[in-house]
């Protein structure tokens, strides 16, 4: 049975959230071609995970025989990250920019899972697992644009999830999400909602494709 990680980090919650909808049509499809697979969902606005600490950090390049107990507590909690990244077949990551990057909280959750010698390193442990990051935005920061040096989304997961820990990435980006939110950007609206009904199709799309891959 194929197993799905699902990551949300909007702090908006349900349909006001154009990452947490685009997520969960990736999700709805996945789940209609493996109807008795494994679905590990992380809401980290809603249950956020541990930032990294001194014995967090220190515990992942020492001995674990020689782990204090605050060692051994604190990996204890980034281990079980880590195991749900490689049990993981697929991943979908919601991840919507905030003031130009991600949120705090999911960058908590990378911190946890990118262990150099495991995930990380020559031969990384989910090297190859299809990841799919649905990366909102407010505006338009995509080559061309104005602010497009401002995007700092795509370049950091591709540099992360890509080249450090050897996941295979894919981008869907809803953009001009604030149009419908702000006067001075109204004129964008028909922008918004075009880019919106494309990433759902994308999504199911990615969906379907990678479901397929891992069909029993």
């Amino acid at each position: 049975m194929a197993t799905l990680l699902h990551i949300d980090s909007s702090v908006l919650p349900g349909a006001a959230s154009a990452s947490r909808a685009v997520t969960e049509a990736f999700r709805k499809t996945w789940q209609e071609q493996h109807p008795t697979g494994t679905v590990i969902y992380r809401d980290l606005a809603v249950d956020p995970v541990p930032h990294i600490t001194a014995d967090s950090h220190t515990a992942g390049f020492a001995d674990p025989a020689t782990h204090t107990p605050e060692q051994a507590a604190a990996f204890a909690a980034r281990l079980e990250l880590i195991e749900e990244l490689e049990r993981a077949d697929a991943v979908v990551i919601g991840a919507p920019m905030y003031n130009f990057t991600i949120p705090s909280t999911l960058k908590a959750w990378l911190d946890n899972v990118a262990l150099i010698g495991r995930t990380g390193g020559e031969n990384p442990s989910a090297k190859g697992t299809p990841v799919t990051v649905v990366a909102s935005r407010g505006g338009a920061y995509g080559p061309g644009t104005p602010r497009e040096s401002y995007e700092f989304v795509q370049n950091y997961l591709t540099a992360l999830l890509g080249d450090a820990l050897g996941l295979e990435v894919d981008f869907i980006v809803p953009e001009m999400t604030m149009a419908p939110h702000s006067p001075a950007l109204a004129e964008f609206i028909p922008h918004f909602e075009a880019s919106r009904e494309r990433a759902l199709q994308d999504a199911e799309a990615k969906a379907k494709t990678l479901a397929e891959r891992f069909a029993a």
